[in-house]
């Protein structure tokens, strides 16, 4: 309706996981190269999560867009197949049967062990330097039979190299699901972990931007500052109900013939919606606490869509409660037995940011799946230091290759392999 008025080539804010509207915010452009990474290096296992609504779907689109044609892919967008439909479709997807073979019954006789010993030929034939990636959306629906099977599927490979890559996306139970007792020997293999986060105000900005003008008609109408401060308010900065709101509020702007969305017509679009964002509650993060002290407080941001419930939970810090406390090394030191660790950053302790970039560097490794340590060291003259550290390890080549992943985590870390015991003697 509004797309001829405003001068778009198509809806803005539609639904859609069109790829191209894919905006790389730090949290979406992280797990894109992550996922690249893993891809490149073989890693096996990779998993992303995210609240409902936050891109999960459109990353996984834009990473097919960009993987090279060395790479043989496969993408599984319905959880809710059985452990043979699940072979089938990856044989479909890489070209090894034809989606007609199926429709006609030819692998109805087919077992199980066939279809995976087919995949492991053609796994086999791939071409040196070639890639064979499998992306399941929506894992946390996955049966365990299939996510079993799945981590059978993990075994194909050849004495160096992981045959098979696997991509799990899905909400954020998924990560819970991964760690209960009967997915303990999947949850072992899993190689890199990411969480993709709601975007914040200023990201929020640039997101409509983004998407009005790929749209084609970003000269064409504006919104207010406080229309995306609301806006960022009334969405939890979630994609997807960004989109909502912000389509109904086109419609609104549209049917008086205003080129300026307001604050009144992003409040109206949210009310015709029921978009609404819950009271805040506070809850206990067990285990938050870098100071083995400090309360934490967890912001709870419930939104109803139609029949729909939007639930975004962001766990945010309370500042250490302890006066001039600051980050401890209690419970964090290096295990006494592991000769390498990676040092990722260090902070002088008389910084005023020095809890603030202690805590943030801490979530994103935690968060990537690294064990985080803590080391002082006393610099004379420049006072005193912490340093991060990630993991610990025995072996010189997988400690490497750890940094390596690192300084994809954590751009211009600079992360390097250390000597452990250098640290704990306080060099």
């Amino acid at each position: 309706m509004y797309e001829a008025y405003y001068g778009f080539a198509e809806k803005p804010f539609s639904l859609t996981p069109d790829p191209k509207y894919l905006y790389r915010s730090q949290s979406h452009a992280n797990a894109f190269e992550l996922l690249q990474y893993a891809i490149r290096r073989r890693e096996g296992f990779a998993v992303v999560t995210g609240d409902i609504g936050t891109g999960k779907t459109t990353l996984c689109r834009a990473l097919l867009e960009e993987i090279d044609r060395t790479t043989f892919t496969a993408l599984v967008l319905n959880p809710f197949l059985s452990e043979e439909d699940l072979l089938k479709r990856i044989l479909q997807d890489f070209g090894v049967v034809s989606r007609e073979n199926i429709k006609a019954g030819q692998l109805a006789a087919v077992s199980k062990q066939d279809l995976i010993e087919t995949l492991y030929d053609f796994l086999g034939l791939i071409p040196l330097k070639a890639n064979a990636v499998l992306i399941i959306d929506e894992a946390q629906n996955l049966p365990l039979s299939v996510l079993e099977q799945i981590r059978i599927l993990s075994n194909l490979e050849t004495d160096k190299e992981k045959l098979l890559q696997i991509i799990l996306v899905g909400q954020l139970n998924l990560g819970t699901l991964l760690r209960s007792p009967e997915l303990r020997q999947l949850d072992q293999r899993v190689s890199i972990r990411y969480q993709l986060e709601p975007l914040d105000r200023e990201t929020v900005g640039a997101y409509v931007a983004h998407r009005l003008t790929i749209a084609g008609g970003s000269a064409a109408v504006t919104f207010a500052p406080k229309a995306l401060d609301l806006l960022h308010r009334l969405s939890g900065g979630i994609p997807r109900l960004i989109n909502l709101i912000c389509d109904r509020a086109l419609l609104a702007a549209f049917s008086v013939r205003e080129n300026r969305i307001t604050p009144d017509m992003v409040a109206h679009a949210a009310e015709s919606l029921d978009v609404r964002p819950s009271p805040r509650v506070r809850f206990p993060r067990q285990g938050a606490s870098l100071a083995g002290a400090a309360a934490v407080t967890l912001v709870a941001s419930a939104f109803a869509v139609g029949s729909t419930a939007y639930l975004y939970q962001r766990f945010a810090d309370q500042a250490v409660q302890a006066a001039g406390a600051r980050v401890s090394a209690v419970n964090r030191n290096i295990p006494p037995d592991a000769p390498l660790t990676i040092l990722v950053g260090a902070y002088p302790v008389s910084s005023a940011s020095f809890e603030q970039d202690i805590r943030a560097l801490t979530e994103r490794l935690e968060t990537s799946g690294y064990d985080v340590h803590y080391a002082d060291v006393d610099l004379g003259s420049k006072g005193r230091w912490q340093r991060v550290l990630a993991g610990a390890y025995t072996d010189p080549q997988v400690a490497q290759r750890e940094a390596d992943r690192v300084n994809v985590v954590v751009p211009g870390a600079g992360a390097h392999v250390v000597d452990a015991e250098l640290l704990r003697s306080g060099t």
